[in-house]
């Protein structure tokens, strides 16, 4: 199995965030929730709101569930204690929808050529017109703050901090750990 260590030592950066992401999303799908309040809340705002597509409850519930994985993951840390998390976004991702595509051109060898382009949306049938909707790109994490019990000592500031870039691609200076008040 000499293979094996040389496999890591020729990964760079890229390639090991994209490897821990992974692994952590399989977590988050793998680890059962509670249904607390929060999860009541969220269940009680998803019907409030039928008239919204089922794209933007899909990405309401996945803010949600981001922000309360962050907190589980940071509540088990040595020293954080109690955590509250709240993530911002740079956009509310995107859905791609499909689309059908005709071109044509029509001409004689010596003459001009004219060419058409017509593109036409593919719709659900069983949802009634709802685009089709081929690929949905996530949004993308903006900053995160951290309130946490822990979040007076330097050294639980540094973990979680390490945490959260692990898990993001977010810069230091947006990251904010403060300190939980009594």
């Amino acid at each position: 199995m000499k293979w094996f260590p040389d496999m890591f030592k020729k990964m760079d950066k890229t390639k090991w965030m994209i490897l821990g992401l992974s692994g952590i999303l399989l977590l988050v799908i793998a680890i059962p929730t509670e249904r607390d309040s929060g999860a009541k809340d969220l269940a009680a705002l998803e019907q409030e709101e039928t008239d919204s597509s089922s794209q933007d409850r899909f990405i309401r519930t996945y803010k949600k569930q981001l922000a309360d994985d962050l907190e589980q993951a940071l509540a088990c840390m040595d020293g954080v204690g109690k955590v509250r998390v709240m993530i911002t976004f740079q956009d509310s991702g995107e859905a791609v929808v499909e689309k059908d595509v005709m071109q044509s051109s029509s001409g004689q060898a010596g003459s001009q050529t004219g060419s058409q382009y017509q593109e036409s949306t593919v719709y659900q049938e069983e949802n009634g017109r709802e685009p089709y909707v081929s690929q949905q790109k996530l949004p993308a994490v903006e900053g995160v703050l951290v309130i946490a019990q822990g979040g007076g000592d330097s050294g639980v500031k540094r973990d979680i901090s390490d945490a959260v870039q692990a898990l993001f691609p977010v810069e230091v200076h947006k990251i904010k750990i403060v300190k939980m008040k009594e």
